[in-house]
């Protein structure tokens, strides 16, 4: 008599299980790209912003000279907040789409499906961070019309797409977990806009932290986007220099992602109650 087949291991469990969720996570995130490049206008009406901030209120805060910058000059400083300000903009808004797609029926279609609930949300958040690319290929554009002093190193750049990214998933999935609360595109509107500016200006993209209040300081190193644009200011600029290390720019980052994608899971069913 031949012998029983062996029960899997617990190894080729796990690697069955992670294959299964980078399938469903890349299908997720493929359709959302097919989705962009069908209308890209958006992503046209999120450049106009960056190139008005540099250009016009950085040009005048340059000449003012009122805030302490160090080594660079404002609008230099100003560029990897710009960035980080871009990619905030960009991905807090993402959980509209998601509304949208309830209403359609589409979550309904997914929900059923076999695919992993964490898969379904990060996808989503791969494809956010799709998006957060094409804003810093934007923003280089302009800061190399402007002459900004930058780094040019390969090194540098990929560090740079690497946070960019990181930090479009985190947001968008924050962004998700708001619409999974909410539920209507009205609400939604109203507590986006509620949220992007404090997170804004309660950050270091516009200006040192060390001007800020005590109390406003606290808040600004609890905000994930002082991170980003701690990182990126000392990637991007030439002669500027982060607060952290960037091991600690990108361990904060990666942390609150985790974290908010496993909530932002446990949330996605909630969509249809």
């Amino acid at each position: 008599m031949s012998a029983p087949p062996a029960a899997p291991s617990s190894v080729s469990v796990r690697l069955a299980e992670l294959g299964e969720f980078a399938r469903d996570s890349h299908a997720i995130a493929r359709v959302e790209i097919r989705k962009l490049l069908r209308d890209p206008t958006e992503l046209f009406s999120r450049a106009v912003q960056p190139v008005l901030w540099l250009v016009v209120f950085g040009q005048v805060f340059s000449r003012a000279r009122v805030i302490p910058t160090g080594n660079v000059d404002y609008l230099a400083f100003m560029t990897p907040g710009i960035l980080g300000q871009s990619v905030l903009f960009s991905a807090i808004f993402y959980g509209i789409a998601v509304i949208w797609e309830r209403d359609l029926g589409v979550i309904h279609k997914l929900l059923v499906s076999p695919a992993l609930r964490g898969a379904l949300v990060f996808g989503k958040a791969l494809s956010a961070a799709v998006r957060g690319l094409i804003q810093a290929v934007v923003v280089y554009v302009i800061a190399a019309a402007l002459h900004i002093g930058m780094h040019w190193e390969l090194t540098n750049i990929l560090a740079v797409m690497l946070a960019v990214m990181l930090g479009s998933a985190t947001f968008a999935t924050f962004s998700l977990i708001i619409a999974c609360l909410v539920k209507t595109r009205e609400r939604f509107m109203g507590i986006g806009q509620v949220l992007t500016m404090p997170l804004f200006f309660a950050s270091n993209a516009i200006y040192p932290i060390e001007l800020m209040p005590d109390w406003l300081k606290v808040i600004a190193r609890l905000n994930p986007l002082t991170y980003l644009v701690d990182v990126l200011r000392g990637l991007m600029i030439v002669g500027g220099e982060s607060v952290h290390s960037a091991a600690l720019d990108f361990g904060v980052m990666s942390l609150v992602f985790v974290l908010l994608l496993f909530l932002a899971a446990r949330l996605y069913p909630t969509l249809l109650t």
